[in-house]
């Protein structure tokens, strides 16, 4: 199945990717040379974290994916219109639910594929928490 053009894809903005084990994962690709730590956030039972990959989207690790999931986030402009394009294609659209960039919404194609759209409205909303000495909920 393929993405309609009135979905209305913009960049590819975060690749959130299932692990185990958030503390681990973050040691190995910092470590290792292969990402840089942007942010990192303990709420609602989740572990995740932002990590810088080159010039390619933001990897966010999360331990409340499934392990070795990656579900691709696209920014979209108009998220409404973006919905409404998939579901007439056959995607089924769940969402919108807000996350702290904006709201979203998750895409699954008829052979499973799933894909999230992000309209981002608060596009630093987590690197401003980050910054938040107070924020109780930041890893550092």
């Amino acid at each position: 199945m393929t993405v309609p053009d009135g979905a209305g894809l913009g960049e590819l903005r975060f690749l959130y990717v299932g692990v185990d084990d958030t503390a681990v994962a973050v040691a190995q690709w910092v470590d290792g040379g292969a990402a840089v730590l942007r942010w990192r956030f303990q709420h609602f039972g989740a572990d995740v974290a932002g990590l810088e990959v080159g010039s390619g989207p933001l990897v966010l690790l999360a331990d409340h994916r499934p392990t070795g999931s990656v579900l691709p986030i696209w920014s979209v402009d108009d998220l409404r219109s973006s919905m409404t394009s998939l579901t007439a294609a056959g995607w089924q659209v769940s969402g919108p639910m807000g996350t702290p960039e904006g709201d979203a919404a998750v895409a699954t194609a008829t052979d499973g594929t799933e894909i999230a759209l992000l309209e981002v409205t608060r596009p630093d909303a987590m690197d401003g928490a980050y910054a938040d000495g107070t924020n109780t909920h930041r890893v550092r």
